[in-house]
């Protein structure tokens, strides 16, 4: 059950779809009648830059338009960044790390000495696997659908097929919700 409004940022790169996913998610809240909010936080980067980008799910009108600075969530699509910069910044201490990695869950709670609710999931080795690239991306919607349950699993695919669907050829539409299933299902508690 959606508490009544869920503060997600996203940790990537330029390029990998940090944006698009939290615009996505929002999207997904919406085909569930839910008030949403997809924010993105970047200047004038180039491709591989560090950026954040926003998510709020509510159920009912949010107020605030600014970014999130005591997340709910905070998901992580560049591994390279845990120690570069602190993702863990203001999150709140019953709240969720999501990473995209490969290291055992001891090695990131050192890293970031974290000691709160992580989980880990390979998107990289999924993107790769399903797309021929890294974009990490769909994979992470899966593991938040999974792990944070704020939108279905349903609405999500929904949205990625819609979305991605309008610009994008039906193979590579196929391959992002292949990746969206595959962390869906291989998302671990770390």
């Amino acid at each position: 059950m959606l508490k009544e409004t869920i503060e997600i940022r996203w940790h990537g790169r330029g390029g990998q779809g940090a944006v698009t996913a939290s615009k996505l998610l929002a999207q997904a809240a919406l085909r569930e009648g839910k008030y949403f909010q997809g924010l993105p936080d970047y200047g004038a980067e180039r491709m591989g830059a560090p950026i954040r980008a926003y998510t709020r799910i509510s159920t009912t009108p949010i107020k605030p338009y600014c970014q999130v600075t005591e997340p709910d969530v905070v998901v992580v699509l560049d591994p390279t960044l845990l120690g570069i910069i602190d993702v863990t910044e203001g999150l709140k201490s019953d709240g969720t790390l999501i990473v995209n990695s490969t290291l055992p869950p001891a090695q990131i709670r050192s890293l970031l000495s974290y000691r709160g609710k992580l989980y880990i999931v390979d998107a990289t080795g999924i993107s790769t696997e399903a797309l021929g690239r890294n974009l990490p991306n769909t994979p992470m919607l899966g593991a938040v659908a999974r792990v944070v349950g704020a939108v279905a699993k349903d609405s999500l695919a929904a949205e990625i097929r819609a979305t991605l669907g309008a610009t994008l050829q039906e193979a590579i539409v196929k391959g992002n919700l292949v990746a969206f299933k595959k962390a869906y299902e291989t998302v671990q508690a770390g």
